[in-house]
């Protein structure tokens, strides 16, 4: 383990297994994707329905973003699968850490943990709002450091890199909604189907 990831690791679980409410908040937070990244998805939903004279534009950054954010958990497991395994800092006794007061020990615990998937998604997602609206997108990237990353760095599921160089992943990937003939491209088919069936379109795009 480099040094970087020491000292955040280390510091980071001195302040796990002290205030049950805390470890049992950030493990539901860490665990379920409806309380880490809700806020996200209501983001989303209001960048999609407000007004604004580019709509048409920024809609197609929301769809691609949506694409992007899938293509980005697709990139960062395949990096998983074909890298050296890393085991989650949590299951490494060597490492004698604080284990929080709520833990299921089976979690990930076959999953590789570099590189991040919650980091590359979310951060996909959160570039996609920024596309649309800045203060938005770094609400958003706020938001993903404080609900998705922390939470899963004080359960002891990820080492620090693994958190950058997933959202460096999402980051790149959904950069290419800048291209506009591939924005276009991958977005031209969803948006003609909203206009044939806005109602099936709308149910699957809110789920």
């Amino acid at each position: 383990m480099n040094f970087f990831d020491a000292s955040v690791i280390y510091f980071v679980n001195s302040l796990v297994h002290r205030w049950f409410a805390v470890d049992a908040t950030l493990a539901l937070i860490a665990t379920n994707t409806l309380f880490s990244g809700g806020a996200i998805a209501a983001v989303i939903c209001w960048a999609w329905f407000r007004r604004n004279p580019n709509q048409s534009v920024n809609r197609e950054f929301l769809s691609c973003g949506i694409l992007t954010a899938f293509l980005s958990v697709v990139a960062a497991r395949g990096l998983a699968a074909l890298l050296p395994y890393r085991e989650r800092p949590i299951h490494r006794p060597e490492l004698h850490l604080r284990v929080p007061f709520v833990f299921n020990e089976s979690t990930v615990v076959h999953w590789s943990s570099f590189p991040s998937d919650h980091a590359a998604m979310f951060c996909a997602l959160a570039l996609s709002i920024y596309f649309v609206s800045r203060r938005a997108g770094i609400a958003a990237f706020c938001y993903v450091l404080l609900f998705v990353c922390a939470p899963r760095l004080y359960m002891g599921f990820h080492y620090p890199t693994d958190l950058v160089a997933g959202a460096l992943i999402g980051i790149g990937v959904a950069s290419l909604a800048r291209i506009e003939s591939f924005r276009k491209a991958t977005t031209l088919p969803v948006l003609q189907y909203k206009e044939r069936s806005p109602g099936i379109f709308m149910r699957g795009f809110l789920l």
